[in-house]
């Protein structure tokens, strides 16, 4: 795990530092465990770009990641490290007793040949592990939290990230999260013990524009230096900062305002906002 800096031959290579895949022992996928990827260039069902900036890049195919963690009482063993073109974290390859294969996020401390398993009870704390919060002990470092039980991990799942289980409360559980935002989940809710692998992908320095490219991702433009019609802030004669705060194509800030409903029913279960901002 780690990063490794290329020989600057050229202008593309001279500032590259790029992964150097060490953990990764699996070069192609399961067949089984993927599906078609189609590329939509960031255009929504009426064909009106909504997400701006995306278009080309390689083809690709969609893992099919298991983050119910759901196959309860049946030890798993970790065949090797996948790399996946669709996130930032790579993909550790279990086989069950019973001969199922399944992908799952690869945390720190996961080698090939361990076992992991996903349970209620009598499960061990490794990386790897999956079980409710109710039976994690708290300051344990977790992944992969689910928002509601059974419904899957939506949280903490990128790169290098972890949460810390902080307290219980019956029947809550209280989560910081990497943003350090506290929040309250179900202890039946369940989580993933570890930190999310490949801890160094934020230091990957591209190099060059084409890699972003081969990533799908196009030219952005800034604001400033679009045409009036296009943007608030374009415009001016010459080169000009803006002349007011930066904000959106529609006006809105875009530095600090707030976009979080103040009427969103899930603020009940917040206990501190990011940044330490108390809720009230």
């Amino acid at each position: 795990m780690g990063l490794r800096k290329l020989r600057p031959i050229t202008p593309g290579t001279r500032h590259a530092l790029l992964n150097d895949f060490a953990e990764v022992t699996l070069s192609s996928p399961v067949a089984s465990l993927t599906q078609e990827k189609r590329k939509t260039g960031g255009r929504n069902n009426t064909g009106r770009v909504t997400a701006w900036h995306r278009g080309g890049g390689h083809r690709q195919r969609h893992r099919i990641v298991d983050f119910r963690r759901d196959k309860d009482a049946v030890g798993a063993k970790v065949v090797g490290i996948e790399y996946d073109p669709n996130r930032s974290a790579f993909l550790a390859l279990l086989q069950y007793a019973d001969g199922e294969k399944r992908y799952i996020l690869a945390p720190v401390g996961l080698a090939v040949g361990r076992e992991v398993r996903s349970g209620n009870a009598g499960i061990d704390f490794l990386p790897g592990n999956a079980m409710p919060l109710g039976q994690i002990p708290p300051g344990t470092f977790v992944h992969n939290i689910e928002f509601s039980p059974g419904r899957g991990g939506q949280l903490v799942r990128s790169a290098g990230t972890t949460a810390t289980l902080s307290a219980k409360e019956p029947p809550f559980a209280h989560v910081t999260l990497p943003s350090g935002e506290i929040r309250k989940f179900l202890l039946t809710c369940r989580a993933t013990i570890g930190q999310v692998g490949n801890v160094d992908h934020n230091g990957i320095l591209f190099g060059k524009a084409g890699r972003r490219r081969w990533m799908g991702w196009r030219p952005k433009v800034r604001g400033s230096c679009q045409n009036p019609v296009s943007h608030p802030m374009g415009g001016g004669e010459g080169r000009r900062s803006g002349g007011r705060h930066p904000v959106s194509p529609w006006g809105k800030i875009a530095k600090g305002g707030k976009t979080r409903p103040r009427k969103k029913p899930s603020n009940r279960f917040l206990v501190r906002r990011a940044k330490g901002k108390k809720v009230g």
